[in-house]
């Protein structure tokens, strides 16, 4: 059975833009979604929409919490745990991790629960293909 994919802040940016995705990752979700597997997004990601919000990087239709909880309920995507032990633990990954604080939670979260990281970043991408974390391109 193939792991469930968590999407980072990226990967939920480009998902709701209908942005086009690496095929890799369309067959991904599509096979997630056909599987009635879960596809998650990190708390965490609410907290970098609103930064970015707030620094006019990124603009919403509605205010960012709202913005993101209604992805979550359109998308079908379900919001992952965040316990402190994920919290702490993303502080002491192995080999070279991304310095990102955020993108280390979705790490951690990922390794912690099992899941598969679906990102554009390429920091996440390098330390996945450092084999410390399964990630898939988007």
């Amino acid at each position: 059975m193939t792991a469930p994919i968590l999407l980072d802040t990226c990967a939920v940016l480009w998902t709701a833009a209908d942005a086009q995705i690496t095929e890799e990752a369309e067959a991904a979700l599509q096979e997630a979604f056909e599987a009635d597997r879960e596809v998650f997004v990190s708390p965490i990601s609410a907290w970098e929409l609103g930064i970015l919000a707030a620094r006019g990087r990124q603009r919403f239709p509605t205010e960012p919490a709202a913005w993101f909880n209604l992805f979550l309920e359109k998308s079908g995507c379900h919001l992952s745990s965040l316990s402190p032990e994920i919290l702490v633990d993303s502080s002491f990954l192995p080999g070279t991790p991304p310095r990102d604080p955020a993108d280390r939670i979705v790490i951690c979260t990922a390794r912690k629960l099992g899941y598969q990281v679906m990102t554009r970043d390429r920091e996440i991408l390098e330390y996945s293909e450092q084999g410390h974390v399964l990630g898939i391109e988007c």
